[in-house]
Formats: structure tokens, sequence, C-alpha cells
């Protein structure tokens, strides 16, 4: 199976969890790692090509950090932009049909903040549904969500397995 991991960071470099994540899934084999900031620093999106890398793998990983209970900006630009009535869905469309997309995130705050009753009052899985939507309407098969919980008090070991546990669900 060929994965693609869209990584959608906008200081990747400073990042203490999607960084040491990007750093072991750079240790896998059929893993592509793809930056979108890296890439598109203006973000001026080439549809074209991001629409022939998702042709060519099976899964489809979105690698983010929860901002404001969404994706950064540029991930909803691209989704936008690259998944087109006619390509991505539509009676022309469905070159995504039944490829497997999971959602990766970190979230600063604890999975209690997280709760009907906590600080946030949502779950993660009720403030993703928008992303849950947009993969049913492009035909992928939406595998469980890997959520980092808790990323502002992380310790060095639970990053670690965290790290660990990211590249085999990426991978499994």
């Amino acid at each position: 199976m060929s994965t693609l991991v869209i990584v959608v960071h906008p200081n990747l470099a400073e990042s203490r969890i999607n960084k040491r994540w990007v750093q072991e899934l750079k240790k896998q084999s059929g893993v592509t790692i793809h930056n979108l900031y890296e890439v598109y620093p203006d973000e001026k999106i080439n549809v074209a090509q991001e629409q022939e890398l998702l042709e060519q793998h099976d899964r489809i990983v979105l690698q983010f950090p929860f901002y404001w209970y969404s994706t950064p900006s540029l991930l909803k630009k691209w989704e936008d932009e690259v998944l087109t009535y006619g390509w991505a869905f539509g009676s022309e469309g469905g070159k995504l049909e039944g490829k497997e997309l999971l959602i990766a995130l970190s979230a600063g705050s604890v999975e209690e903040n997280y709760q009907h009753n906590g600080g946030n009052r949502y779950t993660i899985e009720e403030l993703l549904r928008p992303l849950e939507a947009t993969g049913h309407m492009v035909g992928t098969r939406l595998l469980p969500y890997f959520v980092q919980y808790g990323a502002s008090v992380l310790t060095d070991e639970q990053l670690e397995q965290s790290a660990q546990k990211y590249a085999q669900t990426v991978t499994s």
C-alpha cells in the first residue's frame, strides 16, 4: 500500500509533535511525505500536481495541528482548489473513490476538554465532521482518527510513544 501524508503545519521546524511525527514517518517505506507549507510558501497550489499525487496513492493522511477547532488555512484552501467537481466528485469525478483517509492531528488541550462537559463543549469527532463529510463526498473510506491530545503538556516519553504509535497507524 502506498501512503501519502499531507503535512499542513505553518511552522513545522518549531513544532514539537508534528515535526517528530514526520521524522518517524521518514523511516518508513511506502510513505510519501508532502509538506504543503514547504511546497507552497506563496500558497499558490499546483492543482494538477496535487491531483496526480492523490491518484498515485492508496491511503491519504491529513496531518495537522488543530487550530481554533479547525485545520490550518492552507489545508482548507487545498481542499477548495484540489477536490474539484468533475475530478473528486460529480458524475465525471470519483478519482478518490475507495481510497483510505486518515485524519491525524495534534491538539494543544487535554482530552477531557473535548467532552460535552469539558472546556471545549464538543468532542473531536463532532468538531471534525466537516472533514468527515468531505471524505464521504469524494468517496474515501474514513479510518479512525489519530489524535494526540495535550500537546502543550506532553512529556518527552509520551512524545516518543506517540511518534511510534502514529508511524504504526499510518503504515498498517
